[in-house]
């Protein structure tokens, strides 16, 4: 397998869990024309290899988030990197697109992370009555709780 290309973010120190900021794929040139037709979609599912995992993180059961008030859990349950083939998968909001470079925002990847594959959003990927677990939901009122508190 070969990366389609790379994150550029602004910074090396941006928080890569802030989904307000804006980061670029850089597609190799050999694969621009594979770009043709992406402009008429809104979000785009972004597959990157997570190659800053070190084989010695990976775990098959870890507490979400790395909080030990949570259950333990199998790294299938959970959105960590410390997985068997660390491969992440994000949905991101599609900006703009100047010839090879897409700009993109909500990608929790690091800069230089390789891009393995792009997949517009459609309506097929959007569930009506997803199912979580109690912890999950719990994660998900703090987040809202916190950024009420910014608002």
């Amino acid at each position: 397998m070969k990366s389609i290309g790379y994150v550029r973010r602004a910074s090396k120190e941006e928080d890569v869990k802030d989904r307000s900021l804006v980061s670029k794929i850089v597609i190799r040139r050999d694969l621009v024309q594979a770009l043709d037709g992406i402009e008429d979609f809104s979000h785009l599912f972004v597959i990157f290899y997570m190659d800053k995992v070190k084989e010695k993180e990976k775990a098959l059961k870890v507490h979400p988030r790395g909080r030990t008030d949570l259950p333990l859990v199998g790294v299938f349950a959970t959105r960590t990197a410390f997985r068997p083939n660390p491969v992440g998968l994000t949905l991101v909001e599609f900006l703009e697109r100047r010839d090879n470079v897409l700009f993109l925002k909500g990608l929790d990847a690091f800069d230089k992370t390789p891009v393995l594959d792009l997949k517009p959003a459609d309506s097929w990927d959007i569930p009506k009555n997803v199912r979580i677990p109690g912890w999950l939901e719990l994660l998900e009122k703090e987040r809202h709780d916190e950024a009420r508190k910014t608002d």
